[in-house]
């Protein structure tokens, strides 16, 4: 795609257009592509990670800590 910002005068747009405009985009691509495609490698990453959740359930951080964390950092 040879276009950009500027070509397309979305750099003109303000903020909440440009923030409208990025949503509708990807309303567009997820009503056009419901099923991502996953290759051998994607799907094995996947079942390994499914795995591991199973025999380590605890092992992982809860959204609400990655959450606080992240808006600490945001913060500083």
């Amino acid at each position: 795609m040879g276009n950009t910002l500027h070509d397309l005068g979305i750099d003109r747009l303000s903020v909440d257009d440009r923030i409208t405009l990025v949503q509708d985009i990807w309303d567009s691509v997820a009503r056009d592509n419901s099923t991502p495609t996953l290759d051998e490698t994607m799907r094995a990453e996947l079942d390994r990670r499914l795995a591991e959740i199973d025999t380590s359930p605890d092992a992982g951080t809860g959204w609400e800590t990655i959450k606080r964390e992240a808006q600490a950092r945001w913060r500083r």
